[in-house]
């Protein structure tokens, strides 16, 4: 399941996200979370608490986090597979362009960063899509990720 603040218009983010999400098995569920109005930290307290909301109480929650750590393919790939053992259904949180609110920050179970660069919320969807599934495609011992590769 992906929990992301704002809606994806048509376009080249959103082809990217389609593109891998397809590839997913199973593909994400998105719930999509209308983005707020107000100073900035409104707009995080707003969006946050939206977020929890949706957020199924008994989820493993996933905050992609410019301050989380910062897994290589195969460490996600390690991480995923963990996931899935524990039985828990796994969601993950993007927020907006004010980012994520503490009390969202407190909730995850886990956060992870996509690397130090500040990235667009809308291209975090197709960056994540992507690495999940490459996550996958290592574990399932596809050539898709070359590990011999930087």
């Amino acid at each position: 399941m992906l929990l992301a603040v704002g809606r994806l218009k048509p376009g080249p983010e959103a082809a990217l996200f389609a593109q891998h999400n397809a590839r997913l098995r199973p593909p994400l569920v998105v719930k999509e979370i209308p983005e707020a109005k107000g100073s900035a930290a409104e707009i995080r307290r707003r969006e946050g608490a939206a977020l929890l909301a949706a957020l199924p109480e008994a989820a493993l929650a996933v905050a992609l986090d410019l301050g989380g750590l910062s897994p290589d393919s195969e460490e996600l790939a390690a991480l995923t597979a963990k996931w899935e053992e524990s039985g828990k259904a796994v969601a993950f949180l993007i927020g907006g362009a004010e980012g994520l609110d503490p009390a969202v920050q407190a909730r995850a179970d886990l956060r992870i960063s996509l690397g130090r660069m500040t990235w667009p919320h809308f291209l975090v969807r197709g960056m994540l899509a992507e690495q999940l599934y490459r996550a996958q495609a290592i574990r399932a011992g596809h050539p898709y990720h070359r590990t011999w590769r930087p």
